[in-house]
């Protein structure tokens, strides 16, 4: 399972950094969402979280790790408002330049 979940995390960062490298508005957009959610799926890893436990402290000997949760939650919102404010960005840049390259300018073939 783990080998799985490593080549899941590990094919979503790739295409992440692929999108990236398009240089091009929605591509950029898409890859810096795989990423952060590339991101957001290894710090949920990395709590170990059981199965079967509580998540309140105090009700049992052994309880759920409330900090991964937490951790990923924040990242969510964090990630949804800096992916909003990148789209506007995006929007203003192409109605400014005329032109959907992140640099403004489109390449010379």
């Amino acid at each position: 399972m783990e080998a799985l979940f490593a080549t899941t995390l590990g094919v979503m960062t790739s295409s992440g950094v692929y999108l990236l490298l398009r240089a091009r508005i929605f591509p950029v957009v898409m890859g810096l969402t795989l990423i952060s959610y590339a991101v957001n799926l290894f710090i949920f890893s990395m709590g170990r979280l059981p199965t079967g436990m509580p998540a309140v402290i105090g009700k049992s000997a052994e309880y759920g790790d409330p900090l991964p949760q937490a951790l990923v939650l924040t990242a969510i919102v964090i990630g949804f408002a800096m992916t909003a404010f990148v789209v506007v960005l995006a929007l203003r840049g192409l109605g400014e330049l005329r032109s959907d390259h992140v640099d403004g300018r489109e390449t010379r073939e």
